[in-house]
C-alpha cells in the first residue's frame, strides 16, 4: 500500500454541513465527503485489493466506491485532514493478517492448583453447614 498514491487517488467533495456554526453553516461547505474506487486504485496490489474487497464488503457502495465523511470541525480543511487518516486508517487495519492463535492446554501445576482451591472452598462451603444431628 502505497499511502502517497492512494491521497492521489482520493476524490473529495465539500457538502454544506450541519451542527455548530450558527449562519455559518448556511453559507459554507464544510462537510468533506471523500470517495475511494478500490477496483482503480494503483497504489494497491491485487492481492491488497482482494483482501480489502471481502473485508469492505458492507462499506463497499453498489458503483464500488468506499465512501466517508467528516463534519467535526468548521474548517474544511481541518475536516480533510482528519477524513483523510480516518481512511487510511480503515485500509491499513483491513489489509493486516490476523495470525490464528494456536491453542494451548493448561500446565499440569495450574490444573492442580485449581483443584486445591476449589477444594478450599468446597471445604470452607461444607463447615458452614448446621451439623447432622442423627
Amino acid at each position: 500500500m502505497d499511502a502517497k498514491l492512494l491521497i492521489n487517488e482520493f476524490v473529495f467533495k465539500a457538502i454544506r454541513s450541519s451542527g455548530p456554526g450558527g449562519q455559518h453553516v448556511n453559507k459554507t461547505s464544510s462537510k468533506i465527503v471523500l470517495s475511494f474506487h478500490i477496483h482503480n486504485s494503483n497504489g494497491l496490489e491485487e492481492n491488497e485489493k482482494e483482501r480489502l474487497l471481502k473485508k469492505l464488503a458492507a462499506k463497499i457502495s453498489s458503483d464500488g466506491y468506499v465512501k466517508l465523511s467528516c463534519s467535526n470541525t468548521r474548517s474544511q480543511h481541518q475536516n480533510k485532514v482528519i477524513v483523510i487518516d480516518k481512511m487510511l486508517q480503515l485500509l491499513q487495519l483491513n489489509l493486516k493478517i490476523k495470525i490464528p492463535r494456536k491453542k494451548t492446554k493448561p500446565s499440569r501445576s495450574s490444573v492442580e492448583k485449581r483443584i486445591q482451591t476449589k477444594k478450599k472452598n468446597t471445604s470452607k462451603k461444607m463447615n458452614r453447614k448446621p451439623p447432622k444431628i442423627n
